[in-house]
């Protein structure tokens, strides 16, 4: 698992990270925490209402983050990958390939491939647009977009269980003629030493994503601290995630801490009904 570095500027954690793949395969089965179902009352109808919510004033990094999808013409940030990719890249010491299997490309990731053992948490759809810097942010048609991220307990399917047999949370979907994807999932856990987040690949087509060699950008995805913590205070299976989030912050955070202007989601919606996050990002294509 990922762990806050000491004080390195940002384009320096952002090299070394690639080192840490093999740290804290072990521990992160201890993410998790909290009981089954994901049942549960929200009070986020209020400051949700507009589509989006200021983080918590945990620092002043964190009042600063909004929850509002950004719209700017820049290329997204270029992240890590962290430690479980699954994208046929050697990462924890092993190597997995959840990009080669038949079904990856499909909308619903809430179960592994072939629709067995849903895991659960709040119900989110999130929506992904993507555009060309190089085209006045016109959308990208026909593009591939591999998403994947952590359960409500914080664990990554594949490595907690060593097989590709497991593979939830993982999916990839081909760019609309509005550059846009969409992805039927749930609300991320936050494990210790990372703010919430999912990560992202992005290939020029679905033949060329089937593995990270062909990939033209990876990055993650950020999510607003308020709507977070009442999620994970009212919702059942993210009781552990309550106490982790509350010992960190986006300003030490060692992805998010040189801003989230570009990797900020928009998040609405409530238990009853589920949640809605969107986000445009953009690429030089």
């Amino acid at each position: 698992m990922q762990s806050p570095s000491s004080p390195l500027r940002a384009a320096d954690r952002r090299r070394v990270l690639g080192s840490l793949g093999s740290l804290g395969l072990l521990t992160l089965a201890g993410c998790g925490g909290g009981s089954d179902g994901s049942s549960g009352s929200s009070t986020l109808a209020s400051t949700l209402a507009t589509g989006g919510a200021t983080t918590a004033a945990t620092t002043a990094t964190d009042t600063a983050a909004t929850a509002t999808s950004t719209s700017s013409c820049q290329v997204v940030p270029e992240e890590t990958a962290g430690p479980y990719p699954a994208d046929g890249s050697s990462a924890s010491n092993a190597t997995y390939n959840v990009l080669a299997l038949a079904g990856i490309v499909r909308s619903d990731v809430r179960t592994n491939i072939g629709g067995s053992a849903q895991v659960g948490g709040a119900p989110l759809t999130l929506t992904i647009t993507l555009t060309n810097t190089q085209s006045a942010c016109a959308p990208l048609a026909g593009y591939a977009i591999y998403l994947w991220h952590c359960t409500r307990e914080g664990t990554y399917s594949v490595y907690t269980t060593q097989s590709l047999a497991d593979n939830h949370l993982r999916g990839v979907q081909e760019t609309d003629a509005d550059g846009s994807v969409r992805f039927v999932t749930v609300v991320p856990g936050c494990y210790a030493g990372r703010m919430p987040h999912m990560h992202l690949e992005i290939y020029r087509n679905l033949s060329t994503a089937t593995a990270a060699g062909n990939k033209l950008r990876t990055t993650q995805l950020a999510f607003p601290t308020d709507a977070l913590r009442s999620i994970y205070a009212s919702t059942a299976g993210y009781s552990q995630s309550v106490a982790n989030l509350n010992a960190i912050s986006f300003a030490s955070d060692n992805v998010f801490s040189d801003g989230t202007a570009l990797e900020m989601v928009g998040f609405a919606g409530d238990a009853a009904n589920g949640y809605t996050a969107s986000i445009t990002i953009s690429i030089a294509a």
